[in-house]
């Protein structure tokens, strides 16, 4: 792999120029690009195409929610970190489901930045510590709400698999555990995040706990 090409969107000058330097400085991590507020992010995020978009959420013009949804869905294949200073839990779902990977807060320190960085680029789901004990404790709240109504598009086979795709497991897992062969687990996949409209398999896990799913 070449590394991870990183646009920098925040609107605080001193705060932006000191992670262009903290990832300037990181081995395998380009930045590519800084944007001072959210209609700049989402002009820059498609003309660069970065890997990774570093996304403050309170910004003049567009904010970062709205920014993430339209990165988001022109390009599904950009991840969007969100550094921000709100922890609500309202800021943390509305993120998501815009299509952010990623959430952390800016009193992170560096290394946590640095590794969140990677791991959006390579894919993963990532909260700060205690973010995420928000949303476990969110999804447990919402586990025991009724299910028979939600997702009416979907068919049975794909309510199944979006179950278990929301209990975390990959592909191949869930082929084994239904008898199928991966590449049909990956058409019901594609054909869930066309129903459930949502860009990536973070989403959709969001959308189907919400309901009680998984």
């Amino acid at each position: 792999m070449d590394g991870h090409r990183v646009l920098i969107a925040d609107d605080h000058d001193e705060f932006r120029r000191g992670l262009e330097a903290l990832l300037a400085a990181t081995p395998d991590v380009e930045v590519v690009g800084t944007a001072s507020d959210g209609a700049m992010a989402i002009a820059l995020a498609l003309d660069l195409q970065p890997d990774v978009v570093l996304m403050d959420l309170h910004m003049p013009r567009v904010n970062g929610i709205d920014a993430t949804a339209q990165i988001v869905a022109s390009s599904p294949h950009i991840g969007v970190l969100v550094l921000t200073m709100m922890e609500d839990e309202e800021s943390v779902f509305a993120a998501m489901r815009a299509g952010a990977r990623g959430y952390l807060l800016k009193g992170a320190r560096r290394g946590e930045i640095v590794r969140a960085v990677e791991a959006v680029g390579a894919g993963e789901v990532i909260f700060a510590p205690g973010v995420a004990d928000r949303v476990m404790d969110y999804f447990l709240g919402v586990r025991n709400r009724p299910v028979a109504d939600a997702f009416p598009d979907l068919t049975e086979r794909e309510r199944v698999v979006l179950g278990l795709i929301a209990e975390g497991k990959e592909n191949g897992e869930i082929a084994r555990q239904l008898g199928l062969s991966v590449k049909t687990v990956r058409n019901h996949a594609s054909n869930i995040f066309a129903k459930l409209q949502v860009a990536h398999r973070a989403q959709a896990i969001v959308k189907a706990r919400e309901a009680g799913l998984g």
